[in-house]
């Protein structure tokens, strides 16, 4: 990673036997994992598989999902997938609320462009 380059989650930084460690599990784990698509490692040009951040996340996950609960491969490919859709979803509400925050803001600036202030009519002054 260059030093212009910033650090995101996504990045892909370690090797199959360094995320196998990582999260203390056997890289054919890993490898098992991958093959039922519980985890979807980068591949570099030589093929070599490299786990990000948020990969080695998804591992502990996994880890904890198979051994904390006692889901098999089945239950846990399930929950994964209501995880992603659910964190789509947050990223779909998110845009949509920074949208119509946008939206209102944008309605008052025009509300505050277009107001006039409105006196009420005096009286006629007498004359004497």
């Amino acid at each position: 990673m260059s030093e212009r380059q910033e650090w995101s989650p996504r990045h892909p930084r370690y090797m199959i036997s360094v995320a196998a460690e990582l999260v203390g599990m056997h890289p054919q784990t890993l490898r098992i994992y991958e093959q039922k698509g519980l985890v979807r490692p980068k591949r570099t040009a030589g093929n070599t598989r490299l786990y990000s951040d948020e990969d080695v996340e998804r591992l502990r996950l996994i880890q904890r999902l198979t051994t904390e609960i006692g889901l098999n491969l089945a239950g846990v490919e399930r929950v994964l997938r209501l995880e992603d859709e659910l964190a789509r979803l947050r990223r779909q509400l998110d845009r949509m609320e920074r949208e119509m925050r946008e939206t209102v803001e944008e309605v008052h600036r025009r509300y505050r462009r277009d107001l006039v202030l409105y006196r009420a009519p005096q009286p006629p002054m007498k004359r004497d």
